[in-house]
């Protein structure tokens, strides 16, 4: 998204958040599940399909492979592949990351890929190496050539063993729809855990594949010769309620979230509770109360189900205001630092060893224009802002949006003061020592 008036958020801090608000499904849930819909020629029917701009390129890019689909009401989505394409055009693979989960279906589906090499946020190299050797595991010539990359298995996938060098959240789902219509048994040791896998998997069985152990380090697929059509509700979004129970517990409020999956977020509430916020949950819902200043408490990012990479740059957000001096260590990327000098930008206090960002927490930060670097980035400033003095203006508002459905609007129903609108452009932060 170009900068314009559109592409940045006003906010002016100092409201306390208070109220109930809804959490929307999962962005890294319906992704996949839209790729799953490359390996039958039956209709996908997806229901609470969240408004992100991620799913619209998800959308385009099956859309271009051959998919029809249809909403047949407000956020629901049909999708039927009776024809598709074996080439994923670079111009809308480069968009996102995630569109790499169309490699596995169509490989299994046609016995041939070829796809641009996928593009993303800039949070440090996240490598394809784990995807293309599981599928030279499952039997695919693969090869690197001019940027695009390009798989084949003429006589079809069969079943393997494959370990993962890395427990890769998006690597184990591609394995995954590349293996339900595998001849025999595959095994993917290693596994990733995440809810988002579990879901996958139990839509996958919905649709006649037999999938095993998701959710485990050991994930079992004994293929199957075709798929039918599912109706599906994915889960609700955990990194989107962690953004909302972070950027409550930061101004100090209280809010209850509903349709939420509480044992998704315990990584998260558990620190939310070392700083000093009560935190409950009743029948699906999560209720945070915040009284007073947060408790400086160390971070480190883990696969799930420890503390998600995705909501490290939120927690810095809210450790910059805390009482002593916090560690935040990032241990899943190599890059994902880059918000800590737009939060010095606001006050903060803060020096990057390595991958570890020293917080010194001061008592209120102040508003500034500050720059998205990529997603979660984002959301850590609208968080920054929030909490801080005066007006803030976080530019790249599109980063925001890949992940997030209308993060102004629900923070307005909670009472904040937030809005698109016109303002000065940011310039670069200025490194104030121990730069990223």
């Amino acid at each position: 998204m170009t900068e314009g008036t559109g592409d940045r958020l006003l906010i002016r801090g100092g409201s306390r958040l208070s109220g109930s608000v809804a959490v929307h499904s999962a962005k890294n849930a319906v992704l996949p599940l839209l790729a799953a819909a490359l390996l039958t020629r039956e209709t996908l029917h997806l229901r609470a399909v969240p408004a992100l701009a991620d799913v619209t390129t998800m959308r385009a890019l099956l859309g271009e492979l051959g998919a029809e689909l249809r909403e047949p009401a407000p956020g629901e989505l049909q999708v039927r592949c009776v024809d598709v394409a074996g080439e994923a055009p670079y111009a809308l693979v480069r968009q996102m990351r995630a569109s790499l989960l169309v490699m596995g279906p169509l490989l299994a589906r046609l016995g041939r890929v070829r796809a641009g090499l996928p593009g993303g946020c800039a949070i440090g190299g996240r490598p394809i190496d784990l995807h293309l050797k599981g599928f030279a595991a499952l039997g695919a010539e693969v090869s690197l050539r001019a940027g695009y990359v390009e798989a084949r298995a003429p006589a079809g996938l069969h079943g393997a063993r494959i370990y993962l060098d890395y427990p890769s959240h998006t690597g184990t789902e591609n394995l995954m729809l590349a293996a339900v219509l595998a001849h025999g048994q595959t095994l993917i040791e290693n596994a990733a855990e995440e809810p988002e896998i579990v879901d996958l998997a139990g839509c996958l069985n919905a649709m006649g594949a037999r999938v095993s152990g998701a959710g485990t380090p050991v994930v079992r697929v004994d293929g199957v010769p075709a798929l039918g059509a599912v109706d599906w509700t994915p889960i609700p979004d955990r990194i989107e309620a962690g953004t909302l129970l972070i950027a409550t517990a930061a101004t100090r409020g209280e809010v209850e979230l509903t349709g939420v999956v509480a044992h998704h977020l315990q990584a998260v509430v558990a620190k939310l509770r070392e700083t000093g916020a009560e935190v409950w949950q009743e029948q699906g819902r999560v209720f945070l109360v915040a009284r007073r200043r947060p408790a400086a408490v160390d971070v480190k990012t883990l696969p799930y189900p420890g503390f998600p990479t995705d909501l490290q740059p939120q927690m810095t957000a809210l450790l910059a205001t805390a009482e002593g001096i916090a560690a935040v260590t990032e241990t899943v990327f190599d890059n994902r630092l880059g918000h800590v000098d737009e939060l010095r930008r606001m006050g903060a206090n803060i020096r990057v060893e390595g991958r570890t960002a020293l917080v010194t927490g001061v008592p209120r930060l102040s508003g500034a224009p500050v720059q998205a670097s990529d997603l979660r980035a984002g959301a850590a400033l609208v968080l920054a802002g929030l909490a801080a003095a005066g007006e803030t203006e976080v530019h790249g508002r599109g980063h925001i949006e890949r992940g997030y459905a209308d993060l102004p609007a629900q923070l307005r129903s909670l009472g904040a003061d937030i809005e698109a609108g016109p303002g000065r452009v940011a310039e670069p932060a200025r490194t104030l020592g121990g730069g990223a």
